[in-house]
């Protein structure tokens, strides 16, 4: 199919999810990410619904009041939120820790960095995903990327590796450079570059 015969879209509209107390639900959402109400559905005189805005860049999220489904949805990460880098999402992450709530904290992903494994009062798992990517991919072509969780890892694992190596590096050259000029010229003779002066 032709670009011009692709049919217009425009992202995401909302998310909705299914709830067993709209009140929790809603304290939740607000404390922990931020998201405020902006409409309330009332059925035959019963609040069935909320719709939730967010301040700063997060989507219009529903909630729905449906105890069975949420409790039949439970577990299952059904969207991931976006966030716009690395330090955003680690501040989120420190945020979160400090609220109380247990997560898997920030790691490498396939192309860029996610914060797994936040749940919510019943237990949707929430996940965040950095629009800022580490990898690139080929938008004319299609990426196949094999088990993607070790794969992940290894690279993850990879790219600390380089790091602490890097840091290491720039510790010696920060001590060597920070040395008295006596022990500077002590230690290049020891090696070999030149004399010790007397």
């Amino acid at each position: 199919m032709s670009v011009p015969d692709m049919p217009p879209l425009a992202g995401i509209h909302h998310l909705k999810l299914p709830v067993t107390d709209l009140a929790r639900s809603r304290e939740w959402y607000q404390s922990r990410l931020g998201y405020q109400v902006q409409i309330e559905f009332v059925e035959h005189g019963q609040l069935m619904g909320y719709t939730l805005t967010h301040p700063n860049g997060g989507p219009l999220l529903g909630l729905r009041l449906n105890p069975e489904r949420a409790v039949a949805a439970a577990g299952f990460d059904y969207f991931t939120i976006g966030v716009p880098g690395k330090q955003a999402i680690d501040q989120l992450a420190a945020r979160l820790t400090a609220l109380g709530e247990q997560h898997a904290g920030v790691h490498w992903a396939s192309i860029g960095w996610i914060l797994p494994e936040l749940h919510d009062p019943d237990g949707h798992e929430i996940r965040f995903y950095t629009l800022q990517h580490h990898t690139e991919l080929d938008p004319g072509t299609v990426t196949t990327i094999n088990d993607p969780r070790e794969s992940a890892r290894r690279r993850e694992r990879a790219a600390t590796c380089r790091l602490e190596t890097w840091a290491g590096r720039a510790h010696h050259r920060g001590a060597h450079q920070s040395m008295p000029r006596r022990n500077i010229r002590a230690a290049s003779a020891s090696r070999g570059f030149g004399k010790a002066p007397l």
